[in-house]
């Protein structure tokens, strides 16, 4: 698979696979939980609260791996790798741009002080179980 379709593969995985882990590092340890993402490219986005350990563990160290896709059906079904740098964006501009209604369990509304967006830039993403080896996407850095 060359370098556009392997892109294409992985863009079509984080866009029908919203779902997926977030790990973190805190002293020196993995610390993971499920999230929902969103992207603008190859960039994801996830909504959480600024009372959160992943918020206090991303200022603490930024770098993150994210597990995208994968439904249970065993080999040939792919999924992505993600090792990215987070940084918590909270302007009102990324807060409502994000906003869905589902958030109001968690948040008074887009304009909640509490409401943050981790920002993931990719460091390295890897297509896994395409029916190929695993591939790894050349990003521009």
């Amino acid at each position: 698979m060359n370098q556009k379709e392997l892109k294409d593969h992985i863009m079509s995985v984080i866009e029908n696979n919203k779902v997926g882990t977030l790990a973190t590092v805190k002293n020196n340890r993995p610390h993971s939980r499920y999230m929902t993402f969103y992207n603008e490219g190859l960039v994801l986005h996830t909504p959480t609260s600024s009372d959160t350990h992943k918020a206090d563990e991303v200022d603490e160290n930024p770098f993150v791996h994210i597990l995208l896709g994968y439904d249970g059906e065993g080999y040939a079904d792919s999924y992505v790798e993600i090792e990215g740098t987070a940084v918590i964006r909270d302007s009102e501009e990324i807060r409502h741009k994000l906003w869905n209604d589902r958030f109001s369990n968690w948040f008074e509304g887009p304009d909640d002080p509490t409401y943050i967006v981790l920002e993931i830039e990719p460091t390295s993403i890897r297509l896994m179980n395409s029916g190929e080896e695993p591939q790894t996407l050349e990003l521009d850095q």
